[in-house]
């Protein structure tokens, strides 16, 4: 039913009632008809069309009626819908979607109409999210996505999100989350998508951990955690969770510790993300690098370059070779060089005990060669006092 008082009269008087209160058509045609008023069936037959025209307008009236109650009906919805929607925010109906921007602390929660399925606010500066804050006097809203991306929040307080238990996707990206409380993602069963890219900030990441181990969000299938500086996986356990996907590209991370490989290995429907990570290719590498050779977890993993040492930065960690991660030889090596040191410090300890052990003799020995280098170079000095002084020379003669 269109609203509109004036578009449903015209729809009316169009579709049924026009011939009868309109003037007669400039091609009816004229047909004489005699006129009875003598006969019997004059009257009756005058009566009877003044019933049927009382009769027709009366069906018109409540016609009227009942378009104008449909009309304030609409009107009155129309009104309430644009009354619900906030100032700075933008409702769509059609999509069931509601945008704001702008907002500040004192704006949150925002009051948005009860049809809505996805909420987006950005721009804004809302620095806490607090207990309760979608919670609408007691009345859960329908919200199935929630995106809250660059608002500089930096605390999520308990039950933040309680009055959504429907939503199945919430983005909290390029925020500054330096606090997180345990059970600020409680209520959030059904939540499948998670976005935190550029958000964590100092020991955020750790409380990220805890959240998420308590079991407030079993269902979620998707946890992408770009962009943090994070140089471990900040995921204590992954049996409370359904991951499917885990993004961890462009961090910190120069290798995967075997805790985390071991986590990743009993979960083997995860698929992970790790390209743009400044991977250091030494021994310690060894783990990531059997994991991505034995196993296609890693959907990017043609994608890991190396960042250090110097002659591998580049280099793809998939094309190293089994030497350059080998920890056994390695520690082969390092244990060769300090057994030879050990030798070596063995010898000259006993060499140093012979040395001491044979003091007197090797005196005596010292003293003997010392006696006939003297007497050598005296034997030498006598010569060439003789070779020097002609007369001598000639007295030997």
């Amino acid at each position: 039913m269109r609203c509109g008082v004036a578009e449903g009269g015209e729809a009316f008087l169009e579709s049924g009632e026009s011939g009868l209160f309109s003037e007669p058509s400039a091609t009816t045609r004229s047909v004489h008809v005699p006129r009875q008023r003598d006969s019997p069936y004059f009257a009756m037959g005058k009566r009877k069309s003044g019933a049927h025209y009382h009769g027709n307008m009366r069906a018109f009236r409540i016609t009227q009626v009942a378009v104008l109650w449909a009309a304030a009906t609409c009107g009155l919805f129309l009104v309430a819908g644009a009354e619900l929607c906030a100032a700075t925010c933008t409702c769509v109906r059609a999509t069931r979607s509601v945008a704001c921007r702008n907002l500040q602390d004192g704006d949150m929660p925002v009051d948005v109409p009860s049809w809505v399925s996805t909420l987006t606010v950005s721009g804004s500066n809302i620095s806490t999210l607090v207990r309760g804050g979608f919670s609408f006097n007691g009345t859960d809203l329908e919200l199935s996505s929630l995106s809250l991306p660059g608002n500089g929040i930096q605390i999520i307080e308990d039950a933040a999100f309680s009055g959504l238990p429907r939503l199945q996707m919430l983005d909290l990206s390029h925020n500054r989350l330096v606090s997180i409380s345990a059970f600020a993602f409680g209520g959030l069963r059904e939540l499948r998508y998670l976005c935190l890219n550029d958000t964590l900030v100092g020991s955020a990441a750790a409380q990220v951990s805890a959240a998420l181990a308590t079991g407030s969000v079993p269902r979620l299938q998707t946890l992408h955690l770009s962009g943090n500086e994070l140089r471990s996986i900040p995921l204590d356990t992954l049996d409370t969770l359904s991951l499917e996907v885990l993004d961890l590209t462009n961090n910190s991370l120069q290798t995967l510790g075997k805790e985390n490989i071991t986590k990743l290995s009993e979960n083997r429907a995860v698929r992970v993300y790790l390209a743009a990570n400044p991977f250091e290719c030494n021994c310690e590498l060894q783990s990531l690098y059997f994991w991505l050779k034995n196993g296609s977890q890693c959907a990017d993993a043609r994608r890991l370059l190396c960042w250090g040492p110097e002659g591998k930065r580049g280099a793809p960690v998939e094309k190293l070779r089994r030497e350059d991660v080998d920890c056994i030889n390695a520690d082969l090596e390092a244990v060769s060089y300090v057994f030879l040191g050990i030798v070596l410090a063995l010898i000259g300890v006993v060499f140093l005990m012979v040395l001491y052990l044979n003091r007197e003799g090797i005196k005596m020995w010292l003293n003997n060669i010392r006696e006939a280098c003297r007497d050598q170079m005296e034997i030498y000095h006598y010569r060439y006092e003789q070779d020097s002084d002609p007369r001598l020379a000639n007295v030997a003669v």
